[in-house]
């Protein structure tokens, strides 16, 4: 194990507490920054302090923004960057790979431009045998402190999915095997709208009754997509699905709650997205999420509220009351 390099792309929160979780198995490990003076702080200072400030980072982790120098000969690639940055990097990374190298996207949304899943653009530049995808209930910061932790991969060859479980797998971090992966990636993608919605509810003073029925509505608009799309039911009741919606609809740590829950006390999100360091991907899903299903003929409730209050100006506390009044329906249509 020590001996197999493995580079990870994107040093943001998630893609430095991924990076630790191998180097700290022993393994040599490159992590890219795409900004070379933040490779050169985490490099020299052993921590990232920008995006996952309080953890020492160990010896086996080198920081590089040199992309060539992080994918040199690694047989093992885990990607971590924005999905608005994902196609730009591959195009880059791509030519770089050794051919059996395994890669591995833990980046959860949908290209606005597109419209198509990460899943998908990952296939546009490297065979579908060697991808497989990263989904769950995950928080970098609880990762990075060995919180235990459970989560699911999706790939379409077994080798290469037992291959990451291997890879990832500690007694703190625990990874299961799918072949769904439209479910893992749908599920990872909009339960940031989701999580959005909830904020809101909670930014404007609601309760549990509020949050519980937007967790659930919103699992069943997000099966709908997914199932209609081709992923299994069961993959959206499981981490991929409702254990990583339950997670960023209710923790204090995610940015997409926090997101909504400014816009639900009354911040606009230009000034919200001002004050992040961090993305959240939520906010560009929730257009292409609704886009998509728009072209599918989908109905999803939650996700185009939220839609009319990122990007036409509609008030949070209006947006609910729509919901709230909408036509009386089956609970199961």
């Amino acid at each position: 194990m020590a001996s197999e390099k493995t580079a990870v792309l994107g040093a943001g929160s998630w893609g430095t507490a991924l990076a630790k979780l191998l180097a700290d198995q022993g393994r040599s490990t490159r992590l890219w920054a795409r900004r070379p003076e933040l490779a050169q702080a985490v490099q020299e200072q052993r921590s990232n302090d920008a995006y996952l400030p309080g953890f020492a980072l160990p010896d086996t982790l080198e920081v590089t923004s040199d992309l060539k120098r992080a994918l040199d000969g690694a047989n093992f690639v885990l990607s971590v960057v924005p999905t608005h940055g994902t196609r730009e990097v591959l195009k880059r990374a791509a030519p770089l790979l050794a051919e059996s190298a395994a890669v591995v996207s833990a980046t959860k949304g949908i290209e606005n431009e597109s419209l198509k899943l990460v899943s998908e653009i990952f296939e546009e530049y490297i065979p579908a045998s060697r991808l497989a995808f990263l989904g769950g209930p995950s928080f970098a910061r609880e990762v990075a402190q060995g919180v235990p932790t459970a989560v699911s991969v999706a790939g379409v060859d077994p080798d290469v999915v037992a291959t990451v479980q291997r890879a990832l797998t500690t007694d703190r971090f625990r990874v299961y095997a799918t072949e769904d992966v439209v479910g893992v990636e749908l599920g990872g993608a909009l339960k940031n709208v989701i999580a959005i919605a909830a904020g809101i509810a909670d930014g404007l003073g609601f309760g549990h009754n509020t949050r519980a029925g937007l967790i659930t509505r919103g699992l069943a608009e997000i099966s709908r997509l997914a199932i209609h799309l081709g992923a299994n039911p069961l993959t959206l009741a499981g981490l991929s699905g409702m254990g990583d919606l339950v997670l960023t609809c209710t923790g204090d740590l995610s940015r997409n709650r926090t997101v909504g829950l400014q816009l639900g006390q009354g911040k606009s999100i230009e000034d919200i997205l001002d004050g992040m360091r961090m993305v959240a991907e939520g906010v560009r899903t929730t257009k292409s999420a609704h886009t998509l299903a728009g072209h599918r003929g989908v109905e999803m409730p939650i996700t185009a509220e939220v839609y009319r209050v990122l990007y036409e100006g509609k008030s949070a506390h209006d947006a609910v009351v729509d919901l709230m009044t909408r036509p009386m329906r089956r609970e199961r249509e």
